[in-house]
């Protein structure tokens, strides 16, 4: 799977997997394009999901700490 988008190792894919790199807009779309996939689903839906409970967790631990939860 890594040589197909054009990385000559493993790892530089791998990473990508892992979340410990994030690859360009064009990288993106050829992985999407070899997975039968959309390049939002792959890689934004993902981080956005990420942020959402990030932001849940900090407002659980806000509230557990104050009577007010402010901004959340």
């Amino acid at each position: 799977m890594a040589k197909q988008p054009g990385y000559r190792y493993a790892s530089g894919y791998a990473n990508i997997e892992m979340g410990r790199t994030k690859p360009s807009l064009e990288k993106a779309q050829q992985i999407s394009e070899l997975l039968d996939g959309d390049v939002n689903e792959l890689f934004l839906m993902k981080s956005y999901t990420k942020r959402v409970k990030s932001q849940r967790r900090r407002c659980r631990n806000i509230s557990q700490h104050n009577d007010r939860a402010g901004s959340c």
